[in-house]
């Protein structure tokens, strides 16, 4: 089985400000609701747009009527479809730079496509741009990953600087990342938890996507550890966008189904464990848990406490070792001994 490390929700942990995190689903939902509200997609020829001298900045004039500012990413934008260098244009003033702009700026009769919400331009596209809104992607996380949550909150080294959520939106894109801690499962006699990330921007910082996947552990600064079975699907906001919304749906429907299923598998066997028996006397229990890995001393130790809980069912002697391996003084030991109890759960399934 290959596991690899996935440093996707790092890199966003580590790239984002404070103000692009948020604390829950339901904080982030309403922020893109609102945001959607608020966004207006207006169509203009590109012969109605002016850059003009704005409040000691550079902003576009619409129509000879509403002016806008610009963002970072806006004018960006600008400067690509008039196809000048932005590094040159931040270096003259906005006077001189709408001068700049009104020799580049194109005069077809192909629309611009103006996204702006309260008076600034988050983006500018030519025609061939179709935007999926983030709300719209997370309602869709909201119907069929219903039992997922964001992990635990990530540390970026500072002890007085608030770690991330794995929730996160800006002015350029949005990134979710969002596991099942009920849906823990036996995989290869080693356990797995489900997991996604989420992403998509509405101003074509980046494609929109999903990846799905299993894993046995977060470390504190979101590196996701020993993850397989990954899954990963993206599309760019071309005219067929939202079809991308089906095949997120059909990836995320795909995870919770495995997931059911394995979890389903387990509690089988956890249900045999209670009932099998692992021999009639101790002497055979003992060559049978040796034959395992298992320490005869923690052996003898573990029967004795399955009885105290009355039968002797495989299901009792590993929650026996399982408890006994708690008192071991190093945590290596513990997990190598957690994981050759469990492996015993396979006796009830044979």
């Amino acid at each position: 089985m290959v596991q690899q490390v996935l440093t996707r929700a790092n890199r966003e942990l580590f790239r984002r400000p404070a103000d692009e995190c948020f604390k829950n689903m339901g904080d982030l939902y309403n922020h893109c609701q609102q945001m959607d509200q608020r966004s207006v997609e207006r169509w203009i020829l590109p012969g109605e747009i002016e850059a003009v001298p704005n409040q000691g900045t550079l902003g576009i004039e619409v129509r000879g009527q509403s002016t806008y500012t610009l963002n970072s990413w806006s004018f960006g934008q600008l400067c690509s479809v008039a196809g000048v260098s932005r590094d040159t244009v931040n270096r003259l003033t906005p006077d001189t730079a709408s001068m700049v702009f009104y020799e580049t700026l194109p005069r077809g009769n192909k629309p611009i496509q103006v996204y702006e919400h309260s008076g600034n331009v988050r983006s500018l596209h030519p025609a061939s741009y179709t935007r999926l809104t983030n709300i719209e992607l997370l309602s869709t996380i909201k119907e069929f990953a219903t039992d997922f949550i964001p992990p635990q909150r990530a540390g970026r080294g500072e002890p007085t600087e608030e770690g991330g959520t794995g929730l996160y939106c800006g002015e350029q894109d949005l990134f979710v990342f969002l596991i099942d801690p009920t849906g823990w499962i036996e995989i290869d006699d080693e356990a797995f938890c489900p997991g996604m990330f989420v992403w998509n921007s509405e101003v074509g910082r980046r494609s929109v996507g999903i990846q799905t996947f299993w894993f046995q552990a977060i470390c504190a600064n979101h590196i996701v550890w020993d993850a397989t079975e990954i899954v990963e699907f993206s599309r760019k906001h071309t005219a067929n966008v939202r079809d991308a919304l089906s095949d997120i749906r059909e990836i995320m429907h795909r995870l919770v189904l495995k997931r059911d299923s394995r979890r389903d598998q387990f509690a089988s066997v956890i249900r045999k464990a209670m009932k099998s028996h692992l021999g009639t006397e101790d002497e055979e229990t003992l060559k049978l848990l040796a034959r395992h890995d298992i320490p005869k001393s923690l052996a003898k130790e573990a029967l004795d406490l399955a009885r105290q809980n009355g039968r002797l069912t495989i299901f009792s002697v590993v929650d026996a070792l399982t408890r006994l391996s708690g008192n071991l003084s190093y945590i290596g030991d513990r997990t190598e001994m957690d994981t050759k109890a469990s492996r015993l759960l396979a006796l009830a399934s044979s």
